[in-house]
């Protein structure tokens, strides 16, 4: 969790990266901007740059080779280590995503980098150094007085409710990497991978978010690919277990796999069919996953939403599952020639 109140901006600078595949170049300012005694402009860049970061995903720096070999990562010690060398560093960061940004979906935009004071990660106290990139504009209407008379006219500009890219680095856990949170909201697929990968080479901290997040997507896909209708699984009770998954991590403190295997899949040859699922995940995914684990709430909040627990029939009718499977029934009437659920219900609302 991010603590943002107490922050102050030590220093900022604004570039502008031009669109790479349009061959657009960089400009840079020549000096830091000079923040101005204007408590107001200064609350409206803090909250424009850590309210975007709701999630508790974070990162490490990261190199096939090793960590050490990860430019960005020296630029941000650097930096840490000598605040001086603040505009330069900004420099190269600049120029190494400009040097990144090969898809032509990529466009141009402010690049600006801040270093944070106070700040607080998961309760502790320490110096963040942002890089964000805002990339979309948009048309303001401005209302002016001239002559005794109101005038409109438009505006272009940025939207401070919402930060294209960004990442905040965090002056912690240098030896594995520091400690690192990214977003990135317009680009998505493949061409969304340059700003984690290619610019900052990141990898998920395997954290209790990072298992639990990975742990309910396997448990989604294990029921998609596996535990599914070509392997003679009615669709209702895929909906089952995906509504006991969901209520597993919601009551649960703590994930044990032998108690989530015996609460929720229960039969032997579907836990045989999850524990195999489980190793072929681990291997693809390279995200090894311990068999206990204290569960992230924030975690399962941000996932939850992707376990459907809706079944479709045709195009005329959806039925919401939540529980109670064995008060469903499912059949085929011949004269019909149709399939057909039974419903047992105690009272209508």
């Amino acid at each position: 969790m991010i603590e943002f109140s107490q922050v102050f901006i030590d220093q900022l600078v604004i570039h502008h990266i031009g669109c790479k595949a349009q061959g657009e170049p960089v400009k840079f300012s020549r000096t830091p901007y000079q923040m101005q005694n204007d408590d107001a402009v200064g609350e409206l860049l803090i909250n424009y740059f850590f309210r975007p970061f709701k999630s508790e995903a974070f990162f490490h720096f990261a190199h096939d080779e090793d960590v050490s070999l990860n430019e960005a990562y020296r630029l941000a010690l650097q930096l840490f280590d000598e605040p001086l060398s603040f505009l330069e560093v900004s420099v190269k960061l600049a120029e190494r995503l400009y040097e990144a940004s090969n898809h032509a979906m990529i466009r141009g935009g402010e690049f600006y980098m801040v270093l944070f004071r106070n700040v607080v990660v998961d309760g502790e106290v320490t110096d963040g150094l942002g890089i964000f990139k805002s990339e979309t504009k948009e048309t303001f209407l401005k209302v002016y007085l001239k002559d005794q008379n109101f005038e409109l006219g438009a505006q272009e500009g940025i939207n401070v409710k919402r930060l294209d890219k960004g990442c905040i680095i965090f002056n912690t856990e240098r030896e594995q990497g520091l400690k690192v949170c990214s977003i990135d909201n317009v680009n998505k697929g493949n061409e969304a991978r340059f700003w984690r990968d290619d610019f900052l080479g990141l990898k998920p901290r395997e954290d209790n978010y990072y298992y639990t997040n990975n742990y309910m997507k396997m448990c989604r896909e294990f029921i998609g690919e596996v535990f599914n209708a070509e392997n003679r699984v009615p669709k209702a009770d895929q909906i089952d277990i995906l509504n006991r998954s969901v209520d597993y991590f919601n009551k649960k403190d703590n994930f044990s796999e032998d108690d989530f295997a015996h609460e929720v899949i229960r039969q032997p040859e579907a836990i045989s069919a999850f524990n195999q699922f489980k190793e072929f995940y681990e291997a693809e995914q390279e995200c090894p996953l311990p068999s206990e684990f204290d569960i992230s709430k924030s975690a399962v909040k941000g996932e939850k939403k992707f376990f459907k627990s809706i079944l479709k029939l045709d195009k005329n009718f959806h039925v919401y599952i939540h529980g109670k499977k064995n008060y469903i029934e499912r059949g085929f009437d011949n004269e019909k020639g149709l399939n057909f659920y039974k419903l047992f219900f105690e009272q209508e609302s």
